[in-house]
């Protein structure tokens, strides 16, 4: 028997929204930008390495339904269906991509090595400042929306990317990635 958290999937997806929503509560106002920056994007990486594509994507469509009903799961405990259309929808909607890319790649081929680790989460930080930019771009205009949505929440990126790699690789939340069973059949 295991304690993994991939093994229980819908305790791992509460889990999951949890960590999200908590990591929402440590941020920081980035001056004339709508976007803080906060841990949520370590959390939404971590979590899609940690239960895969299927159940990290799940998590994270249920952090967003369960904001969108109202409760303050959104960074700095906001909440309402207006952050799914507003000038922060595309980060949210990345938060969705990022979490199954990465848990694609770990379901794919685990997380033994640092590099590969790290370049994954890298680019999945990147896929969620891309969407968020988008998203952005439609009320600031695309230079504007860079200069506040994109440009100072790079370093960040790289850092948690690295934090989470390392967590990923050697901790027991990417143990198992690309095992029999990891998307929660019943195989087992």
């Amino acid at each position: 028997m295991t304690s993994r958290v991939h093994d229980l999937p819908l305790g791992g997806v509460a889990l999951a929204v949890l960590a999200v929503a908590a990591a929402g509560r440590v941020d920081i106002p980035i001056p004339g930008s709508p976007v803080p920056q906060s841990l949520q994007t370590l959390a939404v990486v971590v979590v899609g390495g940690a239960l895969g594509m299927r159940w990290g994507g799940v998590a994270l469509l249920a952090y967003l339904a369960l904001g969108a009903l109202g409760l303050p799961v959104f960074a700095g405990g906001a909440a309402g269906a207006s952050h799914l259309i507003g000038p922060t929808a595309g980060y949210l909607v990345g938060f969705v991509v990022a979490a199954a890319g990465v848990g694609a790649y770990g379901d794919r081929a685990g997380w033994s090595r640092l590099g590969s680790a790290l370049l994954v989460l890298v680019l999945a930080h990147g896929a969620i400042l891309l969407l968020g930019w988008t998203r952005l771009s439609a009320s600031l205009g695309a230079g504007q929306a860079w200069a506040v949505g994109v440009g100072p929440f790079w370093f960040g990126g790289i850092a948690k990317s690295l934090v989470g790699a390392a967590l990923l690789v050697w901790t027991p939340l990417g143990a198992d990635a690309a095992a029999p069973g990891r998307d929660g059949d019943a195989s087992r």
